[in-house]
């Protein structure tokens, strides 16, 4: 059983006709005809009902159909990662992003290089909070982090891929829900739910900036282990939650409302970032290809 004796079934098999399936090759029909029977002797079967008038597929030839899609499709895999061997675009890039909003960003990416470069795979990780995934990159766990970080340490390359926003979800129930903005010193005394106050935890130095900025001290009830929580915290009531634009897009808890924060405060921008350094040679194949998913 030979590659192109399949391929010349499959064609015969989805056409139900030998003039049809021969034109489909850009082959005579007498050679098409020749390697069906010589499959059907291979095989010990026949594949074919055959009549002047029409051509059908025997219980046998059903059967072979689903398998030979299969192998031919394992074939073309086969060549692809030969291909991609040859120009070194082989191995494994290990990803780590934090976040509720990055998940997105990242099975698009994840996708891309499947499609692009089938001999790299991608492991991702997901992270609760964005400094242990840039502690990965610097500890060499991982090949590129995706986080919200206003530095980023010596031997350390990064670009920007989005620039958001600060928006405060709050309660379908609170008095400020329909409104489409906010400013912060419209929620002093409010009960705050945040997330854990760890260094460098871009949303607890805004959130700090902006309060203190307008005279007060956010009052936070209840600290959330990660993004999705403290949506579900804000959608039960307990308080309002200061957040990225990102996460809004991506959170549909009917119980929540987000509205944008007016106040001037520093920019937060979603970043990538890897090792200068790194010697894993899938890694720029991926790099490239992420410029063109997620443009600067």
């Amino acid at each position: 059983m030979e590659i192109q004796q399949l391929k010349v079934f499959l064609a015969v098999a989805e056409e139900l006709h030998f003039g049809r399936a021969a034109q489909r090759l850009h082959m005579a029909q007498p050679p098409v005809s020749r390697m069906v029977r010589q499959l059907e002797s291979d095989v010990g079967t026949d594949l074919f009902v055959r009549s002047t008038r029409s051509v059908q597929l025997t219980a046998a030839g059903v059967a072979l159909m689903a398998s030979a899609k299969d192998i031919l499709a394992a074939t073309d895999r086969a060549k692809a990662l030969a291909l991609a061997a040859g120009r070194g675009e082989v191995g494994v890039v290990k990803l780590a992003y934090a976040g509720a909003s990055t998940h997105v960003l990242v099975g698009v990416l994840a996708r891309e290089v499947r499609k692009a470069h089938p001999g790299i795979e991608m492991r991702l990780n997901s992270q609760d909070f964005a400094l242990p995934a840039l502690a990965r990159v610097l500890r060499g766990d991982v090949d590129v982090s995706l986080g919200r970080w206003d530095f980023v340490p010596a031997g350390v390359k990064a670009r920007i891929i989005v620039e958001e926003h600060l928006v405060m979800a709050v309660p379908a129930s609170h008095r400020l829900a329909l409104r489409g903005e906010i400013h912060m010193e419209e929620l002093a005394g409010e009960p705050f739910v945040a997330l854990p106050a760890h260094e460098g935890s871009v949303l607890a130095d805004r959130l700090r900036r902006l309060s203190l900025g307008v005279g007060f001290d956010p009052d936070i009830v209840q600290r959330a282990p990660d993004s999705w929580t403290a949506m579900a915290l804000v959608g039960a009531e307990v308080g309002c939650s200061l957040t990225v634009s990102s996460v809004a897009e991506n959170v549909t808890d009917p119980h929540v409302r987000f509205l944008r924060v007016l106040d001037e405060t520093l920019p937060i921008y979603l970043r990538m970032a890897w090792r200068g350094d790194s010697e894993n040679p899938a890694l720029p194949p991926v790099l490239a290809l992420a410029e063109q998913v997620w443009p600067s």
